[in-house]
């Protein structure tokens, strides 16, 4: 197997900041690596460097002689009037791959990019991308605005070619269904892993624990040494030289600290009450394209909601219309009195970039109050969110754009909350900050929307989804995300078979509900069966999180045999009994 790209001690920095120092990399045809980082740790600039787009200090970079190479921005940019076919890479007529822009969504060959969404930009440039036919494929957050028929497709595309793949992304199913190689970025240095995302955790938290092993034996070592070093100052021998020469060693060994860098996320959440949002016979529409009709809704509280559908059928409208920037064409939308909204918009929050980081937090507040009962100065809070006391005084045009991300998440949380709406948040977070957002969602004393194409974020993050199907029609589905997308493949065959036998029934699949809202479901239920299908409604969203909590477990690498295979037979009863209470409650669902 030949190398396609040689890297050789690469040194990048920006002033004081350095980003790689002495980083090397050699990336073998065929290959597949996920490039994995904290965000403002140099993933996007080190794709740069080696698709040509930007300098470097000093270090060397060697490509395979006649390497075809195709490199996917994260923000893809066009002159103003590039046709989507010259975009793709040429005309209709000249590309033999019309099934590949059928899949990716793309249809107008001839409409500009002048006014396209940015989860039509990305499809567009992966389209011209792989319509290049490269040897060696960079693509920097291609999943971000797409939705998950497209990132399954893409998925198994990058899976079936022989191609040569170096990918960032936070998509964590991604990586494990498509990379043969993790490499992290940390400390300015590459650590690779051969296996996918779940083998690198593994093997990631052993060499975690074998360097905290070290670094204590090295400790206990320097105690010993430095007391022989007090004792013998004038030795002269071999021997002696040679230990006071090891000491000094360590003693630089040990001045590099390995820096544990976790955001925290422990801000208090405002008391909520009982009545958070009513909605009643809510209608929306923009012209012919209806969003919500006849809508009606009570939201509990604690609830933990994910919102999915296709691009463009009402999602970040229905998110507004909660918030009050959207108004409802009639009907009403009742807010609680103690309800306090955080909305994490996908547009993000418009900061002055002229402004320091610091100035832009204390401008909301100077002190916020933790979930302890403590107060923190608002310093102090950023640096809960990695943000140092040096670059708390950088000016926010200086950060990347998954810093800025992360400081808008900051600028939200700061005001505790009660409610979280959560519109795409998954975009340009690193993995770490959306592991720690995951944990804090689970444990947030208040309500969460969440509308994510992310489908790891929203298996751990929703109890139940709000399946907006176009036209007003809206489903209420009671189980995780990675169900409701087995429940549609298992939909579309169903139909299909039916077809095919001439049937004309309405029938769906076994084991989730119809078309139907909660609030509605349960008309014509008796009380009793009424508390039934609460109960079974708690017990379901219990029994998720204690699966989410179970799989993290296992994921840690850090379990005993014997008390990984108890877990691992705990998530087989879950799963059990989820399917066993699901039919129950699809039986009262039934019920008319």
């Amino acid at each position: 197997m030949e190398s396609c790209l040689q890297i050789d001690n690469l040194v990048k920095s920006y002033g004081d900041l350095v980003l790689m120092d002495g980083f090397t990399l050699n990336v073998m045809e065929g290959e597949k690596i996920g490039l994995i980082a904290r965000n403002g740790m140099g993933k996007s600039t080190l794709l740069s460097i080696i698709a040509g787009r930007e300098d470097y200090n000093s270090g060397k970079i060697t490509f395979r002689r006649d390497l075809k190479m195709s490199y996917l921005e994260q923000s893809p940019v066009w002159p103003k009037g590039t046709r989507v076919i010259d975009a793709c890479g040429g005309r209709a007529d000249e590309i033999a791959a019309v099934e590949m822009l059928s899949r990716l969504g793309i249809t107008e060959y001839g409409s500009t990019v002048d006014n396209m969404s940015g989860g039509q930009l990305k499809r567009v440039a992966i389209a011209g991308a792989l319509l290049s036919k490269p040897d060696f494929l960079i693509l920097d957050e291609p999943t971000n605005h797409l939705d998950v028929e497209v990132t399954e497709w893409l998925e198994d595309y990058l899976s079936a070619s022989r191609l040569t793949l170096l990918l960032v992304t936070h998509d964590r199913y991604m990586l494990d269904r498509v990379c043969t190689r993790i490499v992290e970025l940390e400390d300015r240095r590459a650590y690779s892993y051969t296996g996918n995302y779940s083998y690198y955790l593994e093997k990631r938290q052993e060499r975690l624990d074998a360097e905290r092993s070290q670094r204590e034996s090295d400790e206990n070592l320097y105690r010993t040494e430095l007391d022989w070093m007090r004792r013998m100052p004038c030795a002269r021998g071999g021997k002696a030289r040679y230990r006071k020469e090891s000491f000094y060693e360590l003693e630089e060994r040990l001045k590099f600290r390995r820096q544990e860098l976790n955001v925290s996320l422990d801000v208090k959440a405002s008391y909520i009450g009982n009545k958070i949002f009513e909605m009643h016979d809510v209608c929306k529409s923009f012209g012919d394209r209806i969003i919500l009709k006849d809508f009606n809704y009570v939201f509990a509280r604690y609830e933990k909601l994910g919102i999915v559908g296709d691009n463009g059928v009402g999602k970040s409208t229905f998110l507004k219309l909660l918030t009050g920037l959207e108004n409802p064409d009639s009907g009403i939308i009742e807010r609680g009195t103690t309800l306090r909204i955080g909305y994490y918009s996908q547009q993000g929050m418009e900061f002055n970039p002229n402004e320091k980081v610091i100035d832009a937090v204390t401008a909301i507040a100077d002190h916020i109050e933790l979930d302890d009962g403590r107060r923190m100065a608002a310093s102090q809070f950023l640096q809960k969110f990695l943000f140092t006391p040096k670059t708390q005084y950088n000016y926010i045009s200086k950060l990347s754009g998954g810093e800025r991300r992360r400081l808008y998440l900051c600028t939200i949380l700061m005001q505790s909350p009660n409610f979280l709406i959560l519109d795409e948040p998954t975009n340009d977070l690193d993995i770490a900050t959306l592991q720690v957002l995951e944990e804090y969602i689970a444990g947030f004393k208040g309500c969460v929307i969440a509308v994510s194409h992310d489908r790891c974020f929203m298996d751990r993050v929703a109890g139940h989804l709000f399946v907006f199907e176009g036209n007003g029609l809206i489903t209420d589905f009671p189980s995780s995300y990675s169900d409701w997308l087995e429940w549609k493949v298992l939909k579309a065959a169903q139909e299909k078979a039916d077809a095919a036998s001439g049937s004309k029934s309405a029938s769906q699949p076994s084991g989730k509900p119809r078309n139907s809202e909660r609030a509605d479901a349960s008309q014509k239920l008796s009380y009793k069966e009424k508390r039934e299908m609460e109960q079974i409604e708690a017990e379901l969203e219990q029994l998720e999180a204690e699966k989410s909590r179970l799989e993290d477990e296992l994921n840690s690498g850090s379990l005993a045999y014997d008390v990984l295979s108890s877990k691992s037979a705990r998530i087989g009863e879950i799963i059990a009994r989820t399917d066993e209470i699901t039919m129950r409650w699809l039986e009262l669902s039934e019920k008319r």
